[in-house]
């Protein structure tokens, strides 16, 4: 017996050119029923990322590491962001995602509407800022969990403040 995989969507894509093929004799009633039932499967959600911590499973697979042995490499790794983002309660997240895949979290850029300033993280102060200055320190992509977290999700319902989704 033939082994192979497919995941729900290619199924139901599938069987609709079941329906469609008229050198088939398939009742269409039986196609619509089959598709209904896969519609009712349960698929494991993937986990949402951020791109940095993407970007270091995708690099030790590239590399044949296997999911013990990227969590175990894991503090070596030179941006620091990925151990820190790791060992901040997200452990069970980062072997979700290595093993049933991930979507990568959307990142934001945040301008204020009047003077055209950003809004920007700074990395040494730990602390936003809008400004018309982009150094060193600052970061200007943003994702919606850290504006959150950092008690600036106003910023989604304000008028005077442009927000513009990122690659």
């Amino acid at each position: 017996m033939r082994s192979w995989k497919i995941n729900k969507q290619d199924l139901i894509d599938y069987c609709k050119t079941l329906k469609e093929d008229k050198n088939r004799f398939i009742n269409c009633i039986d196609v619509d029923r089959i598709i209904n039932t896969i519609k009712q499967l349960d698929e494991p959600e993937k986990v949402t990322i951020p791109k940095f911590v993407a970007d270091y499973i995708e690099f030790k697979k590239k590399y044949n590491f296997h999911v013990y042995g990227a969590m175990r490499t894991i503090e070596d790794y030179e941006d620091k962001r990925v151990p820190n983002w790791f060992y901040e309660g997200n452990i069970e997240k980062f072997c979700l995602a290595w093993i049933l895949g991930y979507e990568i979290e959307k990142r934001y850029i945040v301008t204020l509407k009047s003077s055209g300033q950003k809004l920007y993280y700074h990395t040494e102060d730990e602390d936003y800022i809008f400004s018309s200055y982009d150094g060193v320190f600052y970061s200007g992509y943003h994702t919606k969990t850290d504006l959150e977290e950092n008690g600036m999700s106003w910023i989604f319902d304000c008028e005077g403040v442009e927000v513009q989704e990122v690659e």
